[in-house]
């Protein structure tokens, strides 16, 4: 007999040869007909999976992120059968589950159309209908190889070789289709009940463009309709919503052939830009840090020196000047760590924040670009900050605090923390690292935060906290990030002069709240659809009049506004007025003043807002105070 500690904590004796769904009889039927697979001493199993002498079980349903992964992978082995049905001479690639469903890779003759992808789909559904079972298998090394390459499946085969000696070789088994897959699955695949194949996009194997260009198939499934209709309806405002399109219409900023992801900003995108930067040096200064502003090229040996040379080069663009081998920067902190060296520092001094809006170029494949949101250029706004021991806790809630600032009271984002630990390939011993994680901790729990902690995902200088942001449309995004170091300022052998007149080492903070500014501006197109609050709006104010004899008091207007520092825009075209406001509002202008005979007589402005429709009359000076309260307040709307 073998003892099971339940979900709910009791213990049962099970005999030899109980399976994970031997358990799951226990639980009540409507909670069975929900689970889909399950962790067994924290392991993610299959529920076909044999239980040990001693387990403890816990049951995943579609509401567990884990749950998730293991419905979307099962639905990715269906997407992969229909196409080897209808496709005999498809190679068989990869097909993981992503953080919004699915997607599998194919090596095709032809590239898949929109008509392929609903045979396939109209195929998956006679597979679902059928309700095979998955069926785990465990294979010899040599006889998965032989039975792949029997099969022509070559990708296969090269994973499998690749896969360390320890790695036990698995197979996953519906009706006539086989895959190679550590899994877990459903048990069959009857359990997937709403899907939907979303399109269909070119992936290099592997990421690389070196290699061979292969057809990719994204896929979204849940357990009932109606959360299909409810994703596909965000997916199309989220289209809407596209920074690309948006980016393009309201002219801010473009990509050119001669710079791929290299992004060109316009005017009114550097507009945007320039007030973001405004609010950031504003509260940067209010909490003490000082800008510092370091260069973008830098030998090649204070790379290898920092650990960047040994864990980024891939990333990484170089090239020499004066036979002397650079690299153009991909992070900014060796740059604040060579001003922290330029002078002797005492205890009193510290904390010591240096903060920077730093360009940096990162080595990034064609393949993943996409808009502002992954460029090859992007401006990071970082702050490294230098301190005591002592002192680490209560930089850490500074930080914390400015991020909260940021998301939720300016912007209105709720958000979320995780925090990664030591990954696989980092540098320094246990001991750091484990202090340097405790502190993070520390710091979250005195806050109150419930916080999600991901093994192995740290930088490889030091554990993190990352700041993830959830958008209108229920969107989440990583952006600010902290990460406390102990191990550059080892390396770099930084000191300060304490109380006792000896040399100390300082602990060094990594952070960023945009991250990328970037990046933050996407979001903030794609969450604002464009509309951005007034503070932020490239043009604030567009004045109207409606005919010729107008513009004389339509242009004092406009010179009151312009000197208060408003943009503000005169539209002095001959047009009609409604085409003039219908232009306006496809501009997403927050403000629109319209001018007439009955205005330029009394003195007042028709005041009309994009969304709010009609306001009615105001004095120009009742106006400007308003807005300056709106900008002043960083209204929302």
């Amino acid at each position: 007999m073998g003892k099971v500690i339940l979900p709910d904590g009791e213990e049962k004796e099970f005999p030899e040869g109980a399976t994970v769904k031997d358990v799951l009889a226990l639980m009540p039927p409507e909670y069975q007909k929900r689970v889909l697979a399950a962790k067994v001493n924290g392991v993610l199993v299959d529920l076909s999976a044999p239980l040990p002498s001693e387990a403890k079980v816990e049951f995943l349903t579609f509401a567990d992120s884990e749950g998730k992964e293991v419905y979307w992978h099962s639905t990715a082995h269906i997407l992969a059968q229909a196409v080897k049905r209808l496709y005999p001479e498809a190679k068989l690639a990869i097909g993981p589950p992503t953080a919004n469903g699915f997607y599998y890779d194919f090596d095709v003759p032809t590239p898949f159309s929109p008509e392929d992808l609903e045979r396939i789909e109209a195929e998956m559904k006679r597979i679902i209908e059928a309700n095979l079972p998955i069926v785990r298998e465990e294979i010899a090394r040599e006889e998965a190889r032989r039975f792949f390459a029997s099969r022509g499946e070559a990708y296969k085969v090269e994973l499998i070789d690749e896969l360390p000696p320890e790695v036990p070789i698995t197979l996953y088994r519906q009706g006539e289709f086989v895959d190679l897959c550590r899994g877990p699955h459903l048990p069959s695949t009857g359990y997937v009940k709403a899907f939907k194949l979303l399109n269909v996009a070119g992936a290099y194997w592997r990421g690389d463009e070196r290699n061979k260009m292969l057809q990719r198939i994204y896929g979204i499934s849940f357990p009932e309709a109606r959360e299909l209709e409810e994703y596909l309806r965000r997916l199309e405002e989220a289209r809407r919503r596209d920074h690309r399109r948006l980016g393009q219409e309201l002219d801010l900023f473009s990509f050119q052939e001669e710079g791929p992801g290299f992004p060109f900003f316009h005017p009114k995108g550097m507009i945007v830009r320039n007030e973001l930067e405004a609010l950031w040096r504003r509260e940067h200064y209010r909490r003490g840090y000082q800008e510092i502003r370091t260069p973008i090229l830098l030998k090649r040996e204070l790379w290898e020196r920092s650990g960047h040379w040994d864990h980024y080069k891939e990333n990484m663009y170089f090239l020499e000047i004066d036979g002397q081998p650079y690299a153009v920067k991909p992070m900014n902190c060796p740059g604040a760590i060579l001003i922290y060296q330029q002078r002797v520092h005492s205890y009193r001094e510290l904390p010591l924040r240096l903060a920077e809006m730093g360009l940096v170029h990162r080595h990034e494949l064609s393949g993943v670009l996409h808009g502002l949101m992954r460029v090859r250029s992007f401006t990071q706004d970082d702050a490294h900050i230098f301190c005591r021991e002592d002192q680490v806790k209560e930089e850490i809630l500074g930080i914390i605090d400015l991020v909260d600032y940021f998301y939720r009271q300016v912007f209105g984002f709720p958000y979320h923390v995780e925090l990664s630990t030591r990954p696989e390939k980092s540098m320094g011993d246990d001991h750091i690292w484990e202090l340097a994680t405790s502190a993070l901790k520390e710091a979250l729990e005195e806050r109150g935060f419930a916080y999600k902690i991901n093994e192995g995902e740290g930088a490889f200088y030091g554990p993190k906290i990352d700041f993830h942001l959830e958008d209108c449309l229920g969107r989440t995004w990583q952006c600010g990030t902290i990460q406390l170091d102990f191990l550059m300022p080892e390396k770099f052998d930084l000191f300060y002069i304490g109380e006792d007149g000896q040399r100390h080492r300082p602990v060094m903070l990594h952070r960023v709240i945009f991250g990328s500014l970037e990046r933050f501006m996407a979001i903030l197109i794609e969450h604002f659809a464009g509309a951005f609050p007034l503070w932020l709006a490239p043009v604030q104010v567009r004045i109207l009049p409606i005919t010729d004899r107008h513009h004389a008091y339509a242009r004092q207007i406009y010179e009151l506004l312009s000197r208060a520092d408003l943009r503000v825009e005169l539209d002095a075209r001959n047009e009609k007025v409604s085409y003039k406001v219908r232009e306006a509002q496809v501009q997403k202008i927050p403000y629109m003043l319209v001018i007439g005979d009955k205005e330029m007589n009394s003195g007042t402005v028709a005041v009309r807002h994009r969304s709010r429709g009609d306001l009615g009359a105001m004095t120009p000076e009742a106006f400007l105070e308003k807005v300056r309260e709106e900008i002043r307040t960083l209204a929302l709307e």
